[in-house]
């Protein structure tokens, strides 16, 4: 009886494993997954930053797949600040933002 309690247990553990580690993934849920790095930032698939504290560079290793190049320089003279480019503009109070797909501010963490 004890072996069956013991096997039942690992069978549980093992089913709710997934799901959990699913939750905390940089890009989840709308944001649609990770298109690629920017240096330690994630690019999200809707073109948006991912707020995750995990650097991207470490999670996937200089991978060439998912690896752009981090430009850091001040936007384009149209004043485009698309995040997929890496062009980050800052506002009047000093966030540093880029653009989404959508046109929507997508802020960098501090």
């Amino acid at each position: 009886m004890k072996q069956i309690a013991c096997f039942a247990l690992a069978i549980g553990s093992l089913l709710a494993w997934p799901a959990a580690d699913a939750a905390n993934q940089p890009c989840s849920g709308r944001k649609g997954g990770i298109a690629q790095c920017d240096g330690d930032t994630f690019i999200c698939n809707d073109g948006s930053i991912s707020a995750s504290k995990k650097s991207c560079q470490a999670t996937f290793g200089g991978k060439q797949g998912l690896m752009a190049a981090p430009k850091r320089a001040a936007p384009a003279a149209d004043g485009s600040c698309n995040c997929r480019s890496g062009t980050y503009c800052t506002g009047p109070r000093g966030g540093v933002y880029c653009l989404t797909d959508s046109g929507n501010k997508s802020y960098r963490r501090k």
